[in-house]
Protein backbone atom coordinates (compact mmCIF):
# COMPACT_ATOMS: atom_id res chain seq x y z
CA UNK A 1 0.00 0.00 0.00
CA UNK A 2 1.52 3.27 -0.78
CA UNK A 3 1.75 5.98 1.46
CA UNK A 4 0.48 9.91 0.84
CA UNK A 5 1.03 13.26 2.20
CA UNK A 6 -1.04 13.63 5.31
CA UNK A 7 -4.09 16.23 4.18
CA UNK A 8 -3.39 19.69 5.12
CA UNK A 9 0.40 19.70 3.87
CA UNK A 10 2.53 19.82 0.78
CA UNK A 11 5.75 18.85 -0.87
CA UNK A 12 7.51 21.81 -1.89
CA UNK A 13 9.68 20.36 -4.92
CA UNK A 14 13.01 21.79 -6.95
CA UNK A 15 11.19 24.11 -9.54
CA UNK A 16 8.68 25.48 -6.57
CA UNK A 17 11.24 26.15 -4.17
CA UNK A 18 13.37 28.82 -5.71
CA UNK A 19 10.46 31.03 -5.25
CA UNK A 20 10.40 30.09 -1.32
CA UNK A 21 14.20 30.70 -1.20
CA UNK A 22 13.98 34.30 -3.28
CA UNK A 23 11.35 35.16 -0.54
CA UNK A 24 12.58 34.01 2.57
CA UNK A 25 15.85 36.10 1.35
CA UNK A 26 13.90 39.26 0.55
CA UNK A 27 12.51 39.00 3.95
CA UNK A 28 15.81 38.21 5.21
CA UNK A 29 17.46 41.65 3.69
CA UNK A 30 14.71 43.77 4.82
CA UNK A 31 15.02 42.34 8.00
CA UNK A 32 18.28 43.25 8.31
CA UNK A 33 17.79 46.96 6.83
CA UNK A 34 15.12 47.52 9.24
CA UNK A 35 17.26 45.97 11.95
CA UNK A 36 15.47 42.96 12.88
CA UNK A 37 17.42 40.33 14.37
CA UNK A 38 15.88 36.67 13.53
CA UNK A 39 14.97 33.88 16.55
CA UNK A 40 14.58 30.24 16.33
CA UNK A 41 12.24 29.03 19.06
CA UNK A 42 11.25 25.55 19.40
CA UNK A 43 8.42 23.52 16.89
CA UNK A 44 6.43 22.33 20.32
CA UNK A 45 5.92 24.35 23.54
CA UNK A 46 4.18 23.58 26.81
CA UNK A 47 0.17 23.98 26.01
CA UNK A 48 -0.13 26.73 28.73
CA UNK A 49 2.30 29.08 26.46
CA UNK A 50 -1.04 28.88 23.65
CA UNK A 51 -3.41 28.98 26.15
CA UNK A 52 -1.98 32.22 27.74
CA UNK A 53 -0.15 33.64 25.16
CA UNK A 54 -2.96 33.54 22.02
CA UNK A 55 -6.14 33.56 24.66
CA UNK A 56 -8.58 30.80 25.66
CA UNK A 57 -11.19 31.77 23.88
CA UNK A 58 -9.95 31.93 20.46
CA UNK A 59 -10.71 29.18 17.53
CA UNK A 60 -6.76 28.62 17.65
CA UNK A 61 -6.78 27.32 21.20
CA UNK A 62 -10.28 26.17 21.46
CA UNK A 63 -10.36 24.14 17.99
CA UNK A 64 -7.32 24.21 15.80
CA UNK A 65 -4.08 23.13 17.98
CA UNK A 66 -2.39 19.75 17.58
CA UNK A 67 -1.78 19.04 21.27
CA UNK A 68 -0.84 15.38 22.84
CA UNK A 69 0.69 14.06 25.90
CA UNK A 70 4.85 13.49 25.85
CA UNK A 71 5.89 10.34 27.63
CA UNK A 72 6.38 12.32 30.97
CA UNK A 73 2.57 13.19 30.47
CA UNK A 74 3.29 16.61 29.87
CA UNK A 75 0.30 18.21 27.52
CA UNK A 76 2.82 20.20 24.19
CA UNK A 77 1.52 21.68 21.42
CA UNK A 78 2.71 22.48 17.85
CA UNK A 79 3.18 26.25 17.45
CA UNK A 80 -0.16 27.21 15.83
CA UNK A 81 1.78 30.99 15.71
CA UNK A 82 4.58 32.15 16.73
CA UNK A 83 3.80 35.52 18.83
CA UNK A 84 3.80 33.42 21.59
CA UNK A 85 6.86 31.81 21.55
CA UNK A 86 9.20 35.10 20.84
CA UNK A 87 7.84 36.62 24.27
CA UNK A 88 8.19 33.55 25.86
CA UNK A 89 12.14 33.57 25.22
CA UNK A 90 12.44 37.08 25.57
CA UNK A 91 10.87 36.80 28.99
CA UNK A 92 12.80 33.27 29.77
CA UNK A 93 15.76 34.87 28.46
CA UNK A 94 15.43 38.08 29.87
CA UNK A 95 16.24 40.28 26.58
CA UNK A 96 14.13 43.08 28.55
CA UNK A 97 17.67 43.78 30.21
CA UNK A 98 19.49 44.09 27.04
CA UNK A 99 21.63 47.03 26.47
CA UNK A 100 19.77 47.16 22.78
CA UNK A 101 16.29 48.55 22.71
CA UNK A 102 13.73 48.20 21.78
CA UNK A 103 14.10 44.36 21.06
CA UNK A 104 13.46 43.90 17.17
CA UNK A 105 13.08 39.93 16.18
CA UNK A 106 12.20 38.44 13.30
CA UNK A 107 11.09 34.12 13.06
CA UNK A 108 10.12 32.65 9.81
CA UNK A 109 9.20 28.80 9.90
CA UNK A 110 6.32 26.06 10.11
CA UNK A 111 2.85 26.57 12.05
CA UNK A 112 0.45 24.30 12.56
CA UNK A 113 -3.44 24.34 12.79
CA UNK A 114 -6.16 21.75 12.56
CA UNK A 115 -8.40 23.42 10.33
CA UNK A 116 -10.43 22.67 6.80
CA UNK A 117 -7.43 22.85 4.09
CA UNK A 118 -8.55 24.94 1.38
CA UNK A 119 -6.95 27.30 -1.16
CA UNK A 120 -3.31 28.78 0.64
CA UNK A 121 -4.70 27.44 3.70
CA UNK A 122 -2.90 24.57 4.76
CA UNK A 123 -2.58 23.08 8.40
CA UNK A 124 1.01 22.78 8.31
CA UNK A 125 2.33 26.41 6.72
CA UNK A 126 5.34 28.98 7.06
CA UNK A 127 4.88 32.26 8.66
CA UNK A 128 7.05 35.46 8.62
CA UNK A 129 6.49 37.74 11.70
CA UNK A 130 8.20 40.14 13.02
CA UNK A 131 8.02 41.45 16.85
CA UNK A 132 9.29 44.73 18.52
CA UNK A 133 9.35 44.99 21.80
CA UNK A 134 10.25 47.38 24.75
CA UNK A 135 8.89 50.53 22.61
CA UNK A 136 5.08 52.83 23.42
CA UNK A 137 6.22 55.13 20.39
CA UNK A 138 3.66 54.65 17.27
CA UNK A 139 6.08 55.10 15.15
CA UNK A 140 7.62 51.79 15.64
CA UNK A 141 4.25 50.49 14.48
CA UNK A 142 4.03 52.59 11.34
CA UNK A 143 7.57 51.18 10.94
CA UNK A 144 6.12 47.27 11.15
CA UNK A 145 3.42 47.81 8.94
CA UNK A 146 5.93 49.61 6.57
CA UNK A 147 8.31 46.27 6.57
CA UNK A 148 5.20 44.09 5.83
CA UNK A 149 3.93 46.41 3.08
CA UNK A 150 7.42 46.63 1.37
CA UNK A 151 8.16 42.59 1.28
CA UNK A 152 4.99 42.39 -0.74
CA UNK A 153 6.09 45.67 -2.99
CA UNK A 154 9.26 44.43 -3.59
CA UNK A 155 7.71 40.73 -4.36
CA UNK A 156 6.05 42.84 -7.16
CA UNK A 157 2.58 42.83 -5.56
CA UNK A 158 0.40 45.88 -6.16
CA UNK A 159 -3.29 45.43 -5.70
CA UNK A 160 -2.92 45.83 -2.08
CA UNK A 161 -5.07 46.92 0.77
CA UNK A 162 -4.14 48.23 4.44
CA UNK A 163 -6.65 48.24 7.22
CA UNK A 164 -6.38 49.52 10.68
CA UNK A 165 -7.91 50.35 13.64
CA UNK A 166 -7.59 51.21 17.21
CA UNK A 167 -8.75 49.04 19.84
CA UNK A 168 -7.65 51.90 22.56
CA UNK A 169 -5.98 51.82 26.06
CA UNK A 170 -7.43 49.18 28.57
CA UNK A 171 -9.61 52.32 29.81
CA UNK A 172 -11.10 52.55 26.04
CA UNK A 173 -11.12 48.86 26.12
CA UNK A 174 -13.47 48.79 29.52
CA UNK A 175 -15.83 50.90 28.68
CA UNK A 176 -15.73 49.22 25.17
CA UNK A 177 -16.76 45.48 26.65
CA UNK A 178 -19.31 46.67 29.21
CA UNK A 179 -21.01 48.41 26.03
CA UNK A 180 -20.42 45.34 24.05
CA UNK A 181 -21.82 43.23 26.86
CA UNK A 182 -25.36 45.32 27.48
CA UNK A 183 -25.82 45.04 23.33
CA UNK A 184 -25.48 41.46 22.88
CA UNK A 185 -27.13 40.23 26.34
CA UNK A 186 -30.34 40.11 25.81
CA UNK A 187 -30.56 38.04 22.34
CA UNK A 188 -27.14 35.96 23.19
CA UNK A 189 -29.24 33.00 22.99
CA UNK A 190 -29.54 33.56 19.39
CA UNK A 191 -25.74 33.10 18.71
CA UNK A 192 -23.83 30.20 18.23
CA UNK A 193 -22.21 28.39 21.79
CA UNK A 194 -18.89 29.71 21.24
CA UNK A 195 -20.16 33.35 21.26
CA UNK A 196 -22.09 32.54 24.38
CA UNK A 197 -18.89 31.54 26.01
CA UNK A 198 -17.55 34.51 25.16
CA UNK A 199 -20.11 37.03 26.16
CA UNK A 200 -18.59 37.92 30.07
CA UNK A 201 -15.32 36.92 29.13
CA UNK A 202 -14.06 38.61 26.23
CA UNK A 203 -16.85 39.92 23.87
CA UNK A 204 -14.52 41.42 21.77
CA UNK A 205 -14.32 37.78 20.44
CA UNK A 206 -18.42 37.73 19.33
CA UNK A 207 -17.46 40.57 16.48
CA UNK A 208 -15.04 37.80 14.64
CA UNK A 209 -17.66 35.17 14.98
CA UNK A 210 -17.50 33.48 11.37
CA UNK A 211 -21.15 31.45 12.08
CA UNK A 212 -23.01 35.02 13.31
CA UNK A 213 -21.66 37.36 11.19
CA UNK A 214 -25.00 38.31 9.61
CA UNK A 215 -26.99 38.64 12.23
CA UNK A 216 -28.54 41.86 12.93
CA UNK A 217 -27.28 43.10 16.11
CA UNK A 218 -23.67 42.33 14.77
CA UNK A 219 -23.98 45.23 11.95
CA UNK A 220 -25.04 47.68 15.00
CA UNK A 221 -23.12 46.63 17.65
CA UNK A 222 -20.81 49.40 19.75
CA UNK A 223 -17.91 50.94 17.56
CA UNK A 224 -14.56 50.61 19.83
CA UNK A 225 -13.59 54.33 17.78
CA UNK A 226 -16.68 56.00 19.81
CA UNK A 227 -15.25 54.78 23.12
CA UNK A 228 -11.42 55.71 22.73
CA UNK A 229 -10.37 58.23 24.95
CA UNK A 230 -8.30 61.63 24.28
CA UNK A 231 -5.01 59.46 24.58
CA UNK A 232 -6.09 56.93 22.42
CA UNK A 233 -7.07 59.04 19.45
CA UNK A 234 -3.82 60.63 20.03
CA UNK A 235 -1.93 57.37 19.66
CA UNK A 236 -4.10 56.34 16.75
CA UNK A 237 -3.79 59.90 15.10
CA UNK A 238 -0.09 59.31 15.28
CA UNK A 239 -0.21 56.08 13.42
CA UNK A 240 -2.28 57.79 10.49
CA UNK A 241 0.16 60.66 10.53
CA UNK A 242 3.56 58.06 10.26
CA UNK A 243 1.72 56.26 7.56
CA UNK A 244 0.73 59.43 5.62
CA UNK A 245 4.44 60.42 6.13
CA UNK A 246 5.66 57.08 4.98
CA UNK A 247 3.51 57.03 1.81
CA UNK A 248 1.45 53.96 2.80
CA UNK A 249 -2.49 54.50 2.01
CA UNK A 250 -4.77 52.95 4.17
CA UNK A 251 -8.52 52.88 5.49
CA UNK A 252 -10.40 53.07 9.11
CA UNK A 253 -12.16 50.29 9.44
CA UNK A 254 -13.66 49.93 13.06
CA UNK A 255 -14.85 46.14 12.69
CA UNK A 256 -11.45 45.16 12.84
CA UNK A 257 -10.85 43.59 15.97
CA UNK A 258 -8.05 41.58 17.59
CA UNK A 259 -9.46 39.57 20.52
CA UNK A 260 -7.20 38.94 23.17
CA UNK A 261 -7.48 41.12 25.93
CA UNK A 262 -3.94 42.51 26.36
CA UNK A 263 -4.43 43.37 22.42
CA UNK A 264 -4.49 47.29 22.35
CA UNK A 265 -4.16 50.27 20.60
CA UNK A 266 -3.14 49.51 16.91
CA UNK A 267 -5.02 46.55 14.98
CA UNK A 268 -4.06 46.73 10.78
CA UNK A 269 -4.55 43.52 8.34
CA UNK A 270 -3.10 43.34 4.84
CA UNK A 271 -5.06 42.24 2.16
CA UNK A 272 -5.11 41.30 -1.66
CA UNK A 273 -7.40 43.03 -4.07
CA UNK A 274 -6.69 40.87 -6.20
CA UNK A 275 -9.33 39.75 -8.61
CA UNK A 276 -9.82 36.17 -8.21
CA UNK A 277 -8.04 35.35 -5.24
CA UNK A 278 -10.95 34.35 -3.23
CA UNK A 279 -12.81 34.71 -0.55
CA UNK A 280 -9.92 34.91 2.19
CA UNK A 281 -8.60 38.04 1.00
CA UNK A 282 -6.16 38.38 4.10
CA UNK A 283 -2.39 38.21 3.93
CA UNK A 284 -1.22 39.49 7.01
CA UNK A 285 -2.34 40.87 10.60
CA UNK A 286 -1.03 42.03 13.30
CA UNK A 287 -1.26 44.50 15.93
CA UNK A 288 -0.16 45.88 19.27
CA UNK A 289 -0.21 43.67 22.43
CA UNK A 290 0.76 45.41 25.37
CA UNK A 291 0.22 42.88 28.09
CA UNK A 292 1.65 39.50 26.94
CA UNK A 293 5.19 40.17 28.50
CA UNK A 294 3.02 40.00 31.96
CA UNK A 295 0.86 37.60 31.10
CA UNK A 296 3.72 35.11 30.57
CA UNK A 297 5.76 36.16 33.67
CA UNK A 298 7.58 39.01 32.52
CA UNK A 299 7.99 43.17 33.12
CA UNK A 300 5.81 45.39 31.88
CA UNK A 301 6.65 45.39 28.23
CA UNK A 302 4.91 46.87 24.99
CA UNK A 303 4.96 45.52 21.81
CA UNK A 304 3.71 44.80 18.54
CA UNK A 305 3.98 42.61 15.48
CA UNK A 306 2.60 40.88 12.41
CA UNK A 307 2.49 37.62 10.64
CA UNK A 308 2.04 36.50 6.91
CA UNK A 309 1.51 33.16 5.43
CA UNK A 310 3.98 32.23 2.86
CA UNK A 311 1.83 30.06 1.09
CA UNK A 312 -0.78 33.12 0.82
CA UNK A 313 1.71 35.49 -0.38
CA UNK A 314 2.61 33.46 -3.48
CA UNK A 315 -1.03 32.99 -4.08
CA UNK A 316 -0.76 36.65 -4.42
CA UNK A 317 1.59 36.59 -6.98
CA UNK A 318 0.07 34.10 -9.30
CA UNK A 319 -3.57 35.98 -8.47
CA UNK A 320 -1.72 39.11 -9.88
CA UNK A 321 0.11 36.96 -12.62
CA UNK A 322 3.50 38.12 -11.79
CA UNK A 323 6.14 36.19 -12.86
CA UNK A 324 9.51 35.74 -10.69
CA UNK A 325 12.53 34.82 -12.57
CA UNK A 326 13.84 32.23 -10.10
CA UNK A 327 15.82 29.91 -12.37
CA UNK A 328 19.19 31.66 -12.35
CA UNK A 329 20.79 28.61 -14.08
CA UNK A 330 24.41 27.59 -13.52
CA UNK A 331 28.15 29.01 -15.28
CA UNK A 332 29.41 26.19 -16.64
CA UNK A 333 28.34 22.64 -17.86
CA UNK A 334 31.35 20.16 -18.84
CA UNK A 335 30.41 17.93 -21.56
CA UNK A 336 32.77 15.18 -21.90
CA UNK A 337 33.68 12.82 -25.14
CA UNK A 338 35.39 9.76 -24.53
CA UNK A 339 36.18 7.65 -21.39
CA UNK A 340 39.58 9.16 -20.09
CA UNK A 341 38.02 12.92 -20.82
CA UNK A 342 34.76 11.61 -18.96
CA UNK A 343 37.23 11.14 -15.64
CA UNK A 344 39.39 13.96 -16.09
CA UNK A 345 35.55 15.91 -15.76
CA UNK A 346 35.48 14.77 -12.02
CA UNK A 347 38.44 16.94 -10.61
CA UNK A 348 37.95 19.60 -13.34
CA UNK A 349 34.40 19.87 -12.09
CA UNK A 350 35.27 20.21 -8.19
CA UNK A 351 38.16 23.05 -9.74
CA UNK A 352 35.31 25.39 -10.90
CA UNK A 353 32.80 24.43 -7.49
CA UNK A 354 36.09 24.97 -5.38
CA UNK A 355 36.31 28.47 -6.98
CA UNK A 356 33.04 29.67 -6.45
CA UNK A 357 31.28 28.70 -10.10
CA UNK A 358 28.13 26.49 -10.27
CA UNK A 359 28.73 23.98 -12.39
CA UNK A 360 27.42 20.30 -13.48
CA UNK A 361 28.45 17.26 -15.71
CA UNK A 362 26.97 14.49 -17.19
CA UNK A 363 26.03 11.17 -14.76
CA UNK A 364 24.17 9.52 -17.25
CA UNK A 365 26.40 8.15 -19.83
CA UNK A 366 24.17 10.38 -22.45
CA UNK A 367 26.09 11.25 -26.16
CA UNK A 368 27.07 15.08 -26.46
CA UNK A 369 23.44 15.88 -27.72
CA UNK A 370 21.70 14.78 -24.95
CA UNK A 371 24.95 17.10 -22.73
CA UNK A 372 23.77 19.70 -24.39
CA UNK A 373 20.52 19.83 -24.41
CA UNK A 374 20.94 18.80 -20.12
CA UNK A 375 23.15 22.05 -20.07
CA UNK A 376 19.81 23.71 -21.80
CA UNK A 377 17.68 22.32 -19.18
CA UNK A 378 20.18 23.44 -16.92
CA UNK A 379 19.75 27.26 -17.99
CA UNK A 380 23.80 26.33 -18.65
CA UNK A 381 25.42 30.19 -19.37
CA UNK A 382 28.46 28.16 -20.70
CA UNK A 383 29.19 24.75 -22.08
CA UNK A 384 32.48 23.43 -22.06
CA UNK A 385 33.43 20.51 -24.05
CA UNK A 386 36.29 18.25 -23.74
CA UNK A 387 37.08 15.24 -25.80
CA UNK A 388 40.17 12.83 -25.61
CA UNK A 389 41.76 14.49 -28.72
CA UNK A 390 41.29 17.95 -26.57
CA UNK A 391 42.54 16.24 -22.89
CA UNK A 392 45.56 15.08 -25.34
CA UNK A 393 46.53 18.75 -26.54
CA UNK A 394 45.38 19.94 -22.59
CA UNK A 395 42.96 21.97 -23.82
CA UNK A 396 38.67 22.68 -23.54
CA UNK A 397 36.43 24.13 -26.25
CA UNK A 398 33.81 27.06 -24.33
CA UNK A 399 30.77 27.25 -25.63
CA UNK A 400 28.75 30.46 -24.78
CA UNK A 401 25.05 29.80 -24.82
CA UNK A 402 23.93 32.48 -25.39
CA UNK A 403 25.89 33.70 -28.27
CA UNK A 404 27.12 30.55 -29.85
CA UNK A 405 30.64 31.71 -29.57
CA UNK A 406 33.09 29.55 -28.84
CA UNK A 407 36.88 29.24 -28.00
CA UNK A 408 39.51 27.24 -27.11
CA UNK A 409 40.85 28.09 -23.89
CA UNK A 410 43.99 25.90 -22.24
CA UNK A 411 42.56 23.13 -19.43
CA UNK A 412 44.96 24.85 -16.45
CA UNK A 413 43.64 27.94 -17.19
CA UNK A 414 40.19 27.60 -17.73
CA UNK A 415 38.96 28.77 -13.56
CA UNK A 416 41.40 31.84 -14.56
CA UNK A 417 38.68 32.10 -18.02
CA UNK A 418 36.04 32.28 -15.44
CA UNK A 419 36.99 34.67 -13.39
CA UNK A 420 38.03 37.56 -16.06
CA UNK A 421 34.19 36.33 -17.63
CA UNK A 422 33.11 37.16 -14.21
CA UNK A 423 35.00 40.82 -13.95
CA UNK A 424 33.43 41.86 -17.38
Amino acid sequence: MSISIPRGTQDILPGDVELWQQIENKARELCKKYQYQEIRTPIFEHTELFSRGVGDTTDIVQKEMYTFDDRGGRSMTLRPEGTASAVRAFVEKKMFGLAKQPVKLYYMGPMFRYERPQSGRFRQFVQFGVEALGSNDPAIDAEVISLAMNLYKEMGLQKLKLIINSLGDKESRLAHREALIHHFQPRIGEFCSDCQKRLEKNPLRILDCKVDRDHELMKTAPSIIDYLNDESKAYFDKVQKYLTLLDIPFEVDANLVRGLDYYNHTAFEIMSDAEGFGAITTLCGGGRYNGLAEELGGPETPGIGFALSIERLIAALKAEGIETDVNEGIDCYLAALGEDAKDYTVGLLQQLRSAGFSAERDYLNRKIKGQFKAADRLNAKFVAVLGDDELKKNVINVKDMATGEQVEVALESLVDYFRKLQQQ
